[in-house]
């Protein structure tokens, strides 16, 4: 197979990403790159912002994604109560936060509501889940949150076993 010379521009990405990891490596050495001279620039025929020539952007962390749960009527004073929820990373005073974390981000598709009820004119199995309710606002992916979740059909006990561990765990 015969070897293919490199292009002016992969030349020019190659230096360049060389140039940053070397600068990157003598920034943490401290006082010795203080005595380096300064990396050359990339050359002049790479477009400033190519993306061979660009670091990719590092996924910030969604510090904005925090919910408060309000879970009543369970008939269980230990799952009863309201629960703050912060997510990357999990933190917080519900009893599952990283678990709750997964399962909310497990759900979490780009244009989708993922606390959306049910859909109007759903057909439902008519069977009751119990009186216990559960509420959820605060912020997700960007967005504000305001659901509120019951069990009084098929559907609903399906939306709300959807969010375990989000909301608790309920035997019918």
């Amino acid at each position: 197979m015969p070897h293919r010379r490199l292009s002016r521009f992969a030349t020019a990405a190659i230096t360049a990403t060389a140039t940053i990891t070397t600068t990157a490596a003598l920034a943490l050495t401290g006082p010795v790159a203080a005595a380096t001279p300064a990396a050359s620039a990339a050359p002049a025929d790479v477009a400033v912002g190519s993306p061979s020539v660009t670091a990719p952007i590092p996924l910030l962390p969604r510090s904005s994604d925090h919910l408060t749960v309000t879970v009543s009527d369970s008939g269980k004073a230990a799952k009863d109560g309201t629960y703050e929820l912060y997510c990357h990373p999990a933190r917080g005073t519900h009893t599952d936060a990283r678990g709750a974390c997964d399962k909310l981000d497990s759900l979490t598709r780009w244009g989708k509501d993922a606390f959306a009820g049910v859909p109007k004119g759903s057909k439902c199995t008519m069977q009751y889940g119990g009186p216990i309710t559960a509420r959820v606002t605060g912020t997700w992916a960007g967005r504000p949150v305001n659901a509120q979740f019951k069990r009084t059909d098929g559907c609903e006990i399906g939306r709300w076993d959807r969010f375990v561990p989000v909301l608790p765990a309920v035997t019918s």
